[in-house]
């Protein structure tokens, strides 16, 4: 059993608009569990992780907290109610985090697939590199990029320079507390953590992670996440 000094925020605020399902996509079934359910396993299998922090929709803090409350395993658990923005609902899990946790792990509750291998390896690299501030998970993209304005081409960058990141994403927790209150005073908006962690000044690396780390957004997107996690099985049969 490792060191327990990292807090997991699992940040399941969103309506789930996108998704078509009035109750949301995190009580969705996969596999015959809730898509939530399989993140929040991620966190808890993770060696390090001693408490998780699950961010809910402010309507629906009661119904996940009886959906999960048997996930617990031994570890701590509290269910909070987010916000608006992604960012304001990580904000509110950070908040319930007790000073003793030294590392925040940052993880989207629509991110079934992630593993706690993904948790445990961002971590070390963390905690054995002092000059690093966080450590996210990714990939190198394999797509040509565009950017484009009015649907017309206006450069092609060089691909080699892009990586599509995901979560888990790790952090000192000290640091991420600066970075929150920076980006609150001064009205800055992130589409990630790590982007207010380095517009605060912070040094963030990342790490590759499976393709496969996918996130459910789209209805559509459970078939695939149970064909992933069926081809897991058999693979690891």
């Amino acid at each position: 059993m490792g060191n327990r000094d990292t807090a997991a925020v699992l940040v399941a605020g969103g309506t789930g608009e996108r998704f078509g399902r009035s109750s949301g996509k995190q009580l969705a079934l996969l596999a015959g569990r809730p898509v939530l359910a399989h993140s929040l396993q991620a966190c808890i299998g993770a060696d390090r992780v001693g408490l998780v922090v699950v961010v809910c929709h402010p309507d629906r803090v009661s119904e996940y907290a009886e959906a999960l409350g048997t996930d617990l395993s031994g570890i701590e658990m509290l269910f909070v109610a987010g916000g608006a923005r992604r960012q304001d609902s990580v904000a509110a899990g950070l908040a319930e985090v007790p000073d003793r946790f030294v590392y925040v792990a940052v993880h989207d509750g629509a991110r079934p697939l992630a593993g706690p291998e993904l948790f445990d390896a961002a971590l070390d690299v963390l905690d054995g590199e002092p000059g690093l501030t966080g450590v996210v998970v990714g990939h190198p993209s394999v797509d040509t990029l565009k950017t484009v304005q009015d649907a017309l081409v206006t450069s092609t960058p060089d691909r080699s320079r892009f990586w599509a990141v995901q979560t888990p994403q790790v952090f000192r927790a000290d640091a991420l507390r600066a970075a929150y209150t920076e980006a609150a005073a001064s009205g800055r908006e992130g589409t990630d953590d790590a982007s207010l962690v380095e517009a605060a000044g912070g040094t963030v690396c990342v790490i590759e992670g499976p393709r496969d780390n996918i996130k459910v957004t789209l209805a559509g997107d459970l078939a695939v996440a149970e064909a992933l996690l069926a081809a897991r099985a058999k693979g690891g049969a």
